[in-house]
């Protein structure tokens, strides 16, 4: 069964793209900042990256490529026209990425930049356009050997001619939208659809006056290299003060047993209700009680130089309690996984409660 998942970087507005089929998965311009979700989401679905690719060079963020190859020992896959270096398969255009019984297919639609790739899943049903193809748009075609007569030809002649009903998954759109269809966009495209003719189109984009992107001047050479830093610098920073893992709701966890070899270094902080504390699941010893509902004006009670643990019952509330406290500038929060069940399940000593 094909699983597909749309993810979003607020900050670019870009669209990274999971698909997996068997265990094996691949990620579609994956973004530097947002590796840790991709990881974690991986995770939680059981799945094995054996692949990223990109649709093109991008200019407004640096992919996440060189970085999740470092973590997971998967593949960099780009365009061969990019002219990217440290990539591990360029591909021409109609060539295959596998992943599980499934594959995408190279699609070369150069004219927004000379590498831009289209990839398109075995089926026809989609196809990941990165910049060629918005959603009612296009990429822009004044930088990085753009060129409007290209665009066009290449969204008429490799886009537009698959089926209709193919959905077409964009780069990145600022509006909200999420999909779009190959039948949509060949009606309803204002610059490349109904009757636009490539003079039509080519006049249209000469006169479009867009500023110079923000971030070119720094992701152009990053994502040339395939996003390795250029000091050769390494992965960005883990917290050391306990091993924690990240979850694909944004939140820090810490199993009960590395809770409990750590206890007398951390806060402990239980955000039960004071009738809870007594219950028969009983308690941490240390735990400082520190309602959820209080937890905002009463953080001030917590030492900012120690890490935090969160607990409640079953992770839940303690969960938003470590965001609410690294909202409030605590640098080091993780939640107790499964909260006091777990840490009863495992075992692990309680002060009250009952058998």
């Amino acid at each position: 069964m094909l699983i597909f998942r749309q993810l979003f970087d607020p900050t670019s507005s870009t669209y990274t793209y999971l698909l997996a089929d068997a265990g094996a998965a691949v990620l579609i311009d994956p973004v530097f900042e947002q590796a840790r979700r991709d990881l974690a989401l991986l995770q939680e679905l059981g799945l094995r990256l054996v692949a990223t690719l990109e649709t093109h060079v991008h200019a407004d963020h640096v992919t996440a490529a060189w970085l999740l190859r470092r973590r997971c020992g998967s593949r960099i896959v780009l365009g061969a026209a990019t002219g990217a270096q440290g990539a591990d398969r360029l591909v021409a255009d109609g060539e295959r990425v596998g992943f599980g019984g499934r594959h995408l297919e190279a699609r070369a639609t150069p004219g927004h930049t000379d590498g831009c790739t289209t990839w398109v899943l075995d089926d026809h049903r989609m196809a990941f356009t990165g910049d060629a193809l918005l959603i009612r748009g296009c990429g822009r075609t004044d930088f990085q050997q753009g060129s409007a007569r290209r665009l066009y030809r290449s969204v008429h002649e490799r886009i537009f001619s698959l089926p209709e009903a193919c959905l077409l998954y964009p780069g990145h759109d600022y509006r909200g939208l999420t999909a779009t269809s190959v039948a949509e966009e060949r009606r309803w495209n204002p610059r490349l659809g109904g009757d636009a003719s490539e003079d039509d189109f080519a006049g249209y984009m000469e006169h479009l006056g867009l500023p110079h992107p923000k971030l070119i001047d720094v992701a152009v050479p990053a994502n040339l290299r395939c996003g390795e830093p250029a000091d050769g610098g390494g992965l960005p920073a883990e917290p050391d003060w306990a091993p924690l893992r990240y979850t694909f709701g944004g939140v820090w966890e810490i199993d009960p047993e590395a809770l409990a070899e750590r206890a007398a270094d951390v806060q402990i902080v239980d955000v039960r209700e004071p009738a809870e504390w007594a219950e028969s699941l009983g308690r941490i010893a240390g735990a400082k009680l520190l309602p959820l509902g209080e937890l905002a004006t009463r953080a001030g009670e917590l030492d900012r130089k120690r890490p935090v643990v969160a607990v409640c019952r079953s992770g839940t509330r303690s969960a938003q309690a470590s965001l609410l406290l690294a909202r409030a500038g605590h640098p080091a929060v993780a939640n107790l996984a499964g909260g006091m069940l777990r840490w009863r399940a495992a075992g692990l000593p309680v002060e009250g409660g009952s058998e």
